[in-house]
């Protein structure tokens, strides 16, 4: 049969075999490795790429941290708080917090998925639940243009442009103009809200883990990619993406849509696949999350997991990855 007119597929098909040679150059490289002292090289080398991707890491300033209610349940306690991750830029979230501690405990903050909700999603809410009735301190909170942080608002409680995706999109196109990126700021949001958790006295700031699902697996692996770049490590004592990981050749073979702050600028210049953005948090503990028949192709979540099974191992912690 004749073949048809490509015309309009020249770009994808261009862009395709880059991306497939980039990932085949990163995968030969890592399986390639064989000693701790290439390992941690590499680990160098990815968190001072990354250093252009996410840019300079802002200035601490005072989280202004507050309680504004606490609703009593039979086994925990919420508080809804808000608090200022820059400037004037407040962040709402909720804290929940078991009964009847006999110390700090273990905590985990949580990164939403695209709800237009935000934190009030049933399946966030559930999250939170389940872990504060294990004994765990949860602080979830709403990412931007979801939840209460609509950034464009129409005066009813919505957006004049969409709320979540919508806003994310907007938003991130004026940013790539000037040279930012979106995730930067979303991954500091992360940042100022581990720091709440620090010092909260009902929390073990030794023991604190970060997790999300979907939009929230994608916020999970920038603010560890983010914090090799801005701290050299991650502070994390374990983590936890959820339906995101794959590979960004799945994702371009796929013809994928995506936010702004799931594509982060000169990551494939530098020759990285999206595993590479978990690279600075090595070799501490960390489980991929994923599932059959999601928008990231479980084919890449296997090719990662492979990768980076290998570079854990050659800090002698192969155990430390896991696959779900």
């Amino acid at each position: 049969m004749e073949r048809l007119n490509r015309f309009g597929r020249m770009m994808q098909e261009f862009m395709v075999r880059k991306v497939r040679a980039i990932s085949e150059d990163n995968r030969e490289t890592i399986l390639g490795m064989r000693s701790k002292k290439a390992a941690v090289e590499y680990q160098e080398y990815i968190c001072k790429s990354l250093r252009r991707t996410f840019g300079r890491k802002p200035a601490k300033t005072p989280l202004k941290a507050r309680t504004v209610g606490t609703v009593e349940r039979d086994a925990y306690d919420i508080e809804k708080v808000i608090l200022e991750s820059r400037p004037d830029l407040p962040v709402t979230g909720n804290l929940y917090v078991p009964h009847d501690l006999d110390g700090p405990a273990p905590a985990v903050l949580g990164v939403c998925g695209h709800s237009a909700n935000g934190k009030a999603a049933e399946p966030y809410q559930s999250f939170s639940q389940g872990l504060a009735r294990k004994g765990y301190v949860v602080f979830i909170f709403d990412p931007f243009s979801q939840g209460e942080r609509m950034q464009y608002p129409d005066g009813a409680g919505g957006s004049v442009v969409g709320p979540c995706t919508r806003e994310h999109n907007w938003m991130g196109r004026q940013q790539t103009l000037l040279g930012e990126f979106f995730g930067a700021w979303r991954s500091w949001d992360g940042v100022q809200a581990l720091e709440y958790l620090r010092g909260r006295e009902e929390v073990d700031p030794e023991q604190i883990g970060l997790t999300g699902n979907s939009g929230g697996g994608t916020m999970t692996t920038m603010i560890l990619a983010a914090s090799g770049a801005w701290f050299g490590e991650t502070p994390f004592a374990m983590a936890a993406p959820s339906c995101y990981i794959t590979t960004w050749r799945c994702n371009l073979e796929n013809e994928l849509p995506a936010d702004s702050e799931q594509q982060p600028p000169y990551a494939l210049a530098a020759g990285m696949e999206m595993g590479d953005l978990l690279i600075p948090h090595a070799p501490k503990p960390l489980i991929l999350l994923g599932q059959e028949h999601d928008y990231f192709d479980a084919r890449g979540l296997e090719d990662t997991y492979e990768r980076l099974k290998h570079f854990w191992g050659l800090f002698g912690a192969e155990d430390n990855l896991q696959l779900f």
